[in-house]
């Protein structure tokens, strides 16, 4: 993770921040008053965290602390929230993140695409940018809105997991969504194959998932569909890009992603959103 700090006055108006981290020789995470806004009306305090460094919890907390001492609303945005990928078994990671963030008593917390469906009734105060709009606005296009043409002649669902997200990235575009498929060996439960349904003769199709690590899935959904890597896109709200994700490139044309997490590998042509003014946006 890395956390930064920002103060905003009354309806929206942004200035100094109020608070800057620090940490002690030892290693304890801090935050302290850089600037002091007392007298300048209502703030609101707001923490934003990308990746997934428990360090920075614990500087969340300080901050937390440290703004409701001085009274002012307190809101965090954790586009990629930790936890989410352990959403089941032993430990119930998912659940300990969210007792972790929950116990700084923040006012709202704002965060994209989160992978689990199981997350969303742990957080509380939780408040959930969805991503299709920016799929639309920043990969894809909409013919009966955009001044250019669109980009893509379909979305494609990499797996059924999937099927909801890229549907309403399709519904919005006004695009059709194709499903594929993966399939596994019953006897060991590994991958064995991939599957999608018949493609268009022409146009390029944008796969579009919620969070990229290795990228072996969306590698052997790419070779299944026989299509050339000009005529495919790919979009991951969370791009995480280890191991063999550079490998990308060789099978899709475009990937894109969003600031939410900083690649552990540089992926050739990467293009990265900037979420600040969707997360901001969201902020109540």
């Amino acid at each position: 993770m890395a956390i930064t700090f920002a103060t905003r006055i009354g309806p929206g108006f942004v200035t100094t921040p109020t608070f800057e981290s620090m940490r002690f020789p030892a290693g304890e995470g801090h935050v302290k008053v850089a600037h002091d806004n007392t007298g300048k009306g209502d703030l609101t305090e707001v923490a934003t965290l990308t990746g997934a460094d428990a360090n920075d919890l614990v500087l969340l907390g300080m901050w937390a602390d440290a703004a409701k001492q001085r009274a002012a609303r307190t809101v965090a945005l954790i586009p990629y929230l930790p936890g989410a990928r352990q959403d089941r078994g032993l430990p119930f990671g998912a659940n300990v993140y969210a007792t972790i963030i929950n116990g700084f008593g923040i006012d709202q917390i704002v965060c994209l695409d989160p992978h689990s469906p199981v997350m969303p009734s742990l957080i509380d105060r939780l408040t959930i940018v969805d991503p299709a709009h920016l799929v639309r606005q920043h990969v894809v296009g909409r013919a009966d809105r955009d001044t250019a043409p669109q980009r893509y002649a379909g979305i494609i669902a990499p797996d059924k997991g999937a099927i909801a997200r890229a549907t309403e990235v399709a519904t919005i575009c006004h695009l059709p969504v194709f499903r594929a498929e993966k399939h596994r060996n019953p006897d060991t439960g590994k991958l064995d194959g991939f599957t999608c349904e018949e493609l268009p003769e022409t146009g390029r199709f944008l796969v579009v998932d919620d969070i990229c690590d290795g990228g072996g899935t969306f590698m052997g959904l790419a070779e299944s569909t026989g299509l050339p890597r000009e005529r495919l896109g790919l979009f991951v709200s969370h791009g995480v890009f280890s191991g063999r994700a550079p490998a990308l490139a060789d099978h899709f044309g475009e990937i894109v992603t969003t600031d939410s997490y900083p690649a552990q590998t540089e992926i050739p042509g990467l293009r990265v959103i900037d979420l600040h003014p969707a997360l901001t946006g969201a902020i109540q």
